[in-house]
C-alpha cells in the first residue's frame, strides 16, 4: 500500500509534473511577509491549453520531469495515438489511475486558488507595466489617405493603423507651420503661451521649466528617444543635425541622412529657383537609391533598433519622417504608382480672389501655385503622392517589427502630421492658411485597453490634446496648466458628446489671423477683423468656398463665433524673438 501511494500519491517520485511543480510552490508559501505572499510565478496560459487540446502528454516535456512518453501516474503511452483531454471522461479514464486522476484534479483546482489568492496580493498588483507609447509623426502631410477616403493614394500601412484604433475626422492643429505647431503639440499649450509664431524661436526662451511631453514620461522612468523630426528642422538644410531641438526632452536622440540629403539633392528639379529647397515647388523620382538608403528609410530602421533593444522596459519612442515635405523625394518605384495623366487640380473659381479676404490667400506669393504652371503642379501634386506612399512603407516596416517583438498589448501608437497642405485648393499650396487643408491634420490613436477599434470619431479634437490623453492613457499626472482635454472617453465611445472647438492661428506680418472650427461652422478674422472675416457652413459647403461673414442672415452665428475667439484670444500676443534667428527653414 505504501508503495502503491508512493508511486501514485500528489508528491511521490511519479506523480505528474504539475504535482511537483505545485509542491515546490506550497514551499513558497512559507516565506510570508507583512504585505502577503510571494508566490513563484504562474505558468504560461499555454500550458493549460496544450492539456485542453492534446491531454497531458500535450504538455511540454519540461512539467514532467521524466521523459515523454511516461504520463502521469506512471502510466506509458503508446506512440502516435493521442491522449484524451481530462473533460473527455471515458478515454481519460483509461489513459490514467483513478488516484492519479484525482489529485491532478486537485492540483489544478489549487493551482486556481493560488492564482486569486495571487491576484489579490500587493506584490501581484504592482506586476502590470507601464504602456509604452510610439509616437510616429509625419512632416507636411493632409488627409489624402485611403483611411480618409481618398480614392488613388495608396496607404496601406496607415490605413491598417485606422482599422486597429480610433481615426479623428476632424482633428486640426494650432498653427500650420512646422515649429509653431510641434512647440504646441509637446508642450500641451497654445501658441499664444509658447509664443512659437515662426521657425528661429524656441519656447524655452520664453518657458524655462516647461515640461513637455516626452519629458514627463522620461520623469517617470521611460526610456525617452526621438529618431529624426519631432521638434523643428530646417528641411532638408538641417537634415542630419538636431535642429531646433529640446535636449531636456530625450534619453537618446538619432538624427539619420540618407542620399536624398548626401548624395542626390543637387539633381533635384526645382520650378521655383528663388525658393530654397524646404519650400519650392521640387522633386525627384530616385531611380537607383533603396528605400533604406533615404532618410525616412533609416528613421525607421533606427527606430525598429529601439524597438528591439528596449521592448522589456517602458519606452517612449518619437519617431519623425520627413515626408512628404518637399523636396518630394522617393525612390521612382513610388512615382510610378501615380501615371501623370491621372492627376488632376482643383478648380479655382474665376472670383476667388474676390471671395475671401486678402491675407486669406497671401501664404502664397505669386498666387497660385507660387507662379508655376498648372502641369508642374500637376507634376508637384504627383510626387507629393509618391512621397506619401513611400513614408507609409517606412511605416509599414515598423509596423512588422511591433507584430515580430509582440507589442502591442502593451503599446500605445499614435500617429500625426504636424498640420495639413494644400495641393490646389483656393489656389493654394503648402500650408500656413487657415482653410480647412491648412488646419485640418491626420490623426490616430491605438490604445490598449480601450473599446473602440477600427472606428471613426466625428468630433472636433486639437493637438494640444494629445498631452493630456497620453498622461491620461499611461496614469501619469501632466502640468496643471495644460490647454487640451484628454481624449480618452472618445477612445472608448468615438461618437459621444463632445462640444469644444478647435483654434487655429496664423501671423501675418505684425497682425494675426485667428480661426475657430466647430462642428458645422469655421470663423476666420484677420486683425481682430479690421482686415476681413469669413464664415463657413460645413454642412453645406465643405471646400469653404462660399463666404457668409457679411450676410445679415448669420449674424447671430458671427457674433458666437466672435466670443470663442476672444475666450481663447482674450489679448492679442506677439511671437518670440530668437536672440540667434536664422533664415527661416521650411
Amino acid at each position: 500500500m505504501e508503495a502503491e501511494a508512493e508511486r501514485t500519491g500528489p508528491f511521490g517520485k511519479q506523480s505528474c509534473g504539475w504535482c511537483r511543480f505545485f509542491k515546490f510552490w506550497i514551499s513558497g508559501l512559507s516565506r510570508i511577509s507583512d504585505f502577503g505572499f510571494r508566490i513563484p510565478a504562474v505558468p504560461q496560459p499555454s500550458a493549460f491549453r496544450a492539456c485542453l487540446k492534446n491531454g497531458w502528454n500535450g504538455l511540454p516535456a519540461r512539467f514532467w520531469g521524466q521523459p515523454a512518453a511516461k504520463r502521469p501516474g506512471g502510466l506509458v503511452a503508446r506512440r502516435n495515438r493521442p491522449v484524451a483531454c481530462s473533460t473527455q471522461k471515458t478515454v481519460f479514464r483509461q489513459a490514467l489511475s483513478r488516484p492519479a486522476l484525482s489529485h491532478c484534479s486537485l492540483v489544478l483546482w489549487a493551482l486556481l486558488g493560488i492564482n486569486v489568492i495571487g491576484a489579490l496580493s500587493p506584490a501581484a498588483a504592482a506586476a502590470p507595466r507601464q504602456p509604452n507609447v510610439l509616437f510616429i509623426a509625419v512632416d507636411d502631410m493632409n488627409n489624402d489617405l485611403g483611411c480618409y477616403g481618398h480614392l488613388m493614394v495608396k496607404s496601406p500601412n496607415i490605413d491598417r493603423l485606422a482599422r486597429m484604433g480610433v481615426k479623428f475626422d476632424r482633428a486640426y492643429c494650432q498653427f500650420p507651420l512646422c515649429s509653431p505647431s510641434r512647440s504646441s503639440l509637446m508642450t500641451g499649450l497654445r501658441p499664444s503661451q509658447t509664443r512659437v509664431f515662426n521657425l528661429q524661436y524656441h519656447f524655452r526662451t520664453g518657458l524655462p521649466d516647461v515640461v513637455t511631453l516626452s519629458q514627463l514620461f522620461k520623469n517617470n522612468g521611460y526610456f525617452a528617444a526621438r529618431v529624426g523630426k519631432i521638434y523643428h528642422y530646417g528641411n532638408p538644410g538641417q537634415i542630419g543635425t538636431s535642429g531646433l531641438d529640446d535636449p531636456p526632452s530625450w534619453s537618446q536622440v538619432i538624427n539619420p541622412a540618407g542620399r536624398d540629403k548626401t548624395v542626390i539633392e543637387t539633381n533635384i528639379l526645382n520650378y521655383t529657383p528663388k525658393r530654397g529647397l524646404g519650400s519650392a515647388m521640387c522633386y525627384l523620382p530616385d531611380a537607383e537609391g533603396r528605400d533604406e538608403d533615404h532618410t525616412d528609410g533609416k528613421v525607421a530602421l533606427e527606430t525598429i533598433k529601439l524597438l528591439e533593444a528596449h521592448r522589456d522596459k517602458p519606452f517612449f519612442i518619437a519617431t519623425g519622417f520627413y515626408k512628404p515635405h518637399t523636396p518630394y523625394v522617393a525612390p521612382k518605384k513610388y512615382f510610378d504608382l501615380y501615371p501623370l495623366d491621372s492627376i488632376k487640380l482643383p478648380a479655382i473659381p474665376a472670383d476667388e480672389q474676390a471671395r475671401a479676404p486678402k491675407p486669406a490667400l497671401a501664404s502664397n506669393a505669386p498666387w497660385p501655385y507660387f507662379g508655376v504652371t498648372e502641369d508642374q503642379a500637376r507634376e508637384c501634386k504627383r510626387a507629393y503622392y509618391a512621397t506619401i506612399s513611400f513614408v507609409d512603407a517606412q511605416i509599414g516596416k515598423v509596423l512588422e517589427a511591433m507584430d515580430r517583438l509582440q507589442l502591442w498589448d502593451n503599446t500605445i501608437v499614435v500617429f500625426w502630421s504636424d498640420h495639413g497642405y494644400h495641393l490646389g485648393e483656393h489656389g493654394l499650396w503648402m500650408k500656413q492658411s487657415l482653410f480647412e487643408e491648412s488646419a485640418r491634420v491626420p490623426l490616430i490613436i491605438v490604445a490598449p485597453g480601450t473599446k473602440a477599434r477600427g472606428k471613426t470619431s466625428p468630433r472636433v479634437v486639437e493637438f494640444v490634446d494629445l498631452y493630456p490623453t497620453l498622461a491620461d492613457l499611461a496614469e501619469l499626472t501632466p502640468p496643471a496648466n495644460l490647454a487640451g482635454a484628454s481624449l480618452r472617453p472618445l477612445l472608448n465611445n468615438p461618437i459621444r458628446r463632445w462640444n469644444r472647438p478647435a483654434f487655429t492661428q496664423v501671423q501675418r506680418g505684425q497682425f494675426p489671423g485667428y480661426s475657430v472650427r466647430t462642428e458645422r461652422w469655421r470663423y476666420i478674422e484677420w486683425d481682430d477683423g479690421a482686415k476681413g472675416t469669413q464664415l463657413y457652413d460645413h454642412r453645406t459647403d465643405p471646400r469653404e468656398l462660399n463666404n457668409l461673414a457679411a450676410n445679415p442672415k448669420y449674424a447671430k452665428t458671427v457674433a458666437e463665433m466672435k466670443a470663442l475667439i476672444k475666450r481663447n484670444w482674450p489679448v492679442r500676443v506677439e511671437g518670440g524673438r530668437a536672440p540667434d534667428a536664422r533664415k527661416p527653414g521650411a
